[in-house]
């Protein structure tokens, strides 16, 4: 189980760590995109919306790597995953979707092994059972 937990911790922390630097240094190139999607990617850019996105992405993905601090990282990337999945099913009608669903599958999987940090969240009062 704590190979598991590793490995996606790892997978997930450095699919954000790239992406997160790629917003800041541009080392992979990015195709338009048609339609709908392409202009809200421009207006998110042209406001500097995507360089918070990248900054978001930076800290959550070094925090899953060294391992310090992971609840936080997976509270970080939560709202940054519907918005990806979203994005996808509504702008892209489904297109490119793969990555999103297996980040989104990496991220429930590592809430569940790392559920007591969770658990307060989800009682009447806040505290732990």
């Amino acid at each position: 189980m704590k190979i598991a937990v590793l490995i996606a911790r790892i997978l997930l922390g450095l699919v954000f760590l790239v992406f997160g630097l790629n917003n800041f240094f541009h080392f992979m190139p990015s195709p338009p995109i048609p339609g709908d999607a392409g202009v809200f990617a421009n207006i998110l850019f042209s406001h500097g919306w995507m360089t918070f996105h990248g900054i978001l992405y930076t800290i959550a993905g070094i925090l899953l790597l060294i391992g310090r601090y992971v609840p936080v990282a997976l509270v970080i990337l939560g709202p940054i995953l519907v918005n990806i999945l979203l994005f996808h099913l509504t702008l892209t009608g489904g297109a490119g979707i793969g990555p999103g669903v297996v980040c989104v599958l990496l991220e429930l999987f590592l809430i569940w092994a790392y559920w007591p940090a969770f658990e307060g969240i989800f009682t009447l009062d806040g505290r732990r059972a």
